[in-house]
């Protein structure tokens, strides 16, 4: 934003360009890199400091600049720190210029990604601050509800067939299955887990537990698996790391919507990244109908 005097991105390009500052001179002048102007002078606009090339360098960058280098001195800012600072940037700028004169936009790929990323940002940074009226986000709450529900809790227990040195994967699964088979035949778990699980190493909670957290305790295949099982059903074998999981659904919430004013700041951010996208999506299909574009018949 124009209005704003943020400090800290300033203060690594400040820190960079004063670090550049001797070696740029150099090598602009030794490698002739760009030629010199015609010798002609226009006015300034207001809103310049220096202009190279024709490009200006705008006062709000070069008092972000300063304020950056304020930061790190103790004393006031002479008259000769100023000069520097508006030398670093007229070298950035002749830098960037001749990068474009290269071609490094179009063959650099950190260069491209930057510049998109940079593109992209400019495009939906006025939804990122994006009000909405109650009005508003209560319509949007009632068309994303299936967004916002929330999965129901779920209780459940495992016992666990680690591999070892004297277990290969195959005898540890024959084992996972014997488990299996007596817990369906109804068999107490408890004394199924003592006969035939081993020790976990970190212990799975007795109680209702988010998706989230039973995926932490769990791993993502076995958490799956045991969201889908009906209640009291035991599951096959699930294989994870070093080893394998039996597991039992004891008990499961139903899913909850909570109420708007639980979640008002989460709908607000999810209002303002739809917005964001639509925004993109807009200047895209833009920029497609203003370009001329042409795909070849055959590509991989």
């Amino acid at each position: 934003m124009e209005g704003e005097r943020s400090v800290e991105p300033g203060a690594g390009r400040a820190r960079a360009l004063f670090a550049l500052g001797a070696t740029l001179g150099l090598v602009l002048a030794a490698g002739s890199l760009l030629s010199p102007g015609s010798g002609e002078r226009s006015e300034l606009p207001t809103n310049a400091v220096a202009a190279v090339n024709g490009e200006v360098v705008r006062v709000r960058d070069y008092e972000r600049a300063l304020a950056a280098l304020a930061m790190d001195r103790r004393n006031e800012i002479g008259e000769i720190e100023k000069r520097r600072v508006l030398d670093r940037l007229i070298e950035e700028e002749l830098l960037i210029q001749h990068a474009i004169e290269l071609g490094l936009v179009r063959s650099d790929r950190r260069v491209r990604a930057d510049l998109v990323s940079a593109l992209i940002q400019s495009v939906v940074s006025e939804a990122a601050t994006l009000e909405a009226t109650r009005a508003q986000t209560e319509a949007f709450y009632q068309e994303n509800l299936d967004y916002f529900t929330q999965p129901g809790r779920v209780r459940t227990r495992q016992i666990l067939v680690r591999l070892g040195e004297s277990r290969s994967a195959e005898e540890a699964l024959k084992h996972a299955r014997e488990i299996t088979r007596r817990l369906r035949a109804g068999e107490p778990f408890a004394e199924v887990k003592n006969e035939l699980g081993d020790r976990e190493i970190a212990r799975l909670p007795d109680g209702l537990l988010p998706p989230t957290k039973l995926r932490e305790y769990l791993g993502p295949t076995a958490a799956r698996t045991v969201i889908a099982l009906e209640l009291g059903a035991v599951s096959d074998p699930v294989r994870t790391a070093g080893g394998f999981r039996v597991l039992q659904l004891l008990e499961r919430e139903p899913e909850r919507t909570p109420p708007l004013r639980e979640i008002q700041t989460e709908v607000l951010a999810e209002f303002r990244r739809q917005a964001g996208d639509r925004a993109l999506r807009s200047y895209l299909d833009e920029l497609r109908a203003r370009a001329e574009i042409q795909i070849a018949e055959t590509h991989p």
